[in-house]
């Protein structure tokens, strides 16, 4: 199997002790086979940690083929950070050894709760911005870091509803919660520019309020618009806007890892891999207006 398309020495782009990966794709089952035989020039790869965490059979057999040759990143459904209920140090304990065992380069979840009582919904929950719910995320966060023996990189999600009783915005939430619990970011532009769309805030604000240095890993995706309202679908390319909101993404953070993901509706691998050439694009137009402007 061929070396990634990029460097990945381990001082190469440094930042809250994780490297630079470059430019990746979300790794799928209908794709472990097309990876495995063909080799793709792809930086590296993200795994939905729950599709692996008991599996034992071909489709983790070729993870580990795969974990040989490319880095992985794991990208997480069900730590319910937010959650009331306890943190679940089961699930804790297989995902540990998960990203042991594919030398994971770092695991991620999302700023939500998915379910309370016992009861998973499967849906990534919003959370009400408020200090009480700052405290208990930030709590929990260094508990399952301390557990992990790692930092967690926390993504937002997309959302279609707040709370009445929020009293900070979704970006000083992050902003602290990431420093407060010394976490890092994945930064879902396409999340942002769906949320900004429904909830009627600037995503420039946005962009720019976050703690920048945090920032360890990038997200694309499709959305869909329903009219009323923005869906975070990923179910199809990524739209000009997203694309805008990117470029200003990679000219404040100075370029991170970036990773699309196409969950839905999952097409054959060259789109794919077109979409991330795509991207490598706009990185490398973000780089070079940087660097007019200074």
């Amino acid at each position: 199997m061929s070396a990634p398309a990029t460097d990945a020495r381990p001082d190469a782009g440094r930042r809250l002790g994780v490297r630079d990966l470059g430019f990746g794709l979300g790794l799928r089952t209908p794709h472990l086979r097309h990876v495995r035989e063909h080799q793709p020039r792809v930086d590296f790869f993200e795994v939905v940690s729950e599709t692996f965490l008991d599996s034992h059979g071909g489709r983790r057999r070729a993870l580990d083929e795969i974990s040989e040759h490319y880095p992985v990143v794991l990208h997480g459904v069900s730590l319910s950070i937010g959650s009331a209920d306890p943190l679940d140090f089961d699930y804790l304990a297989r995902l540990k050894r998960l990203a042991e065992s594919v030398r994971a380069e770092w695991v991620s979840d999302h700023v939500c709760w998915t379910g309370v009582l016992g009861l998973n919904t499967h849906e990534l929950l919003p959370l009400p911005f408020t200090e009480e719910s700052l405290a208990h995320v930030v709590r929990r966060v260094r508990t399952a870091q301390d557990f992990l023996e790692r930092r967690l990189v926390l993504e937002n999600p997309s959302s279609y509803v707040g709370f009445t009783a929020s009293t900070l915005s979704e970006w000083e939430f992050l902003a602290r919660m990431a420093e407060d619990a010394d976490c890092g970011l994945l930064l879902d532009v396409g999340n942002v520019h769906v949320s900004a769309a429904n909830h009627g805030f600037d995503p420039e604000e946005y962009l720019r309020a976050l703690p920048h240095h945090r920032v360890a890993q990038i997200h694309l995706g499709g959305h869909r618009d329903h009219g009323s309202h923005l869906a975070d679908t990923r179910d199809c390319p990524v739209a000009d806007p997203v694309w805008r909101l990117y470029r200003t993404a990679v000219r404040l953070t100075g370029g991170v890892s970036t990773l699309v993901e196409w969950d839905d509706q999952v097409p054959l691998f060259p789109v794919l891999e077109a979409e991330l050439a795509t991207a490598r694009r706009h990185a490398a137009r973000a780089h070079d207006q940087d660097g007019a402007d200074a």
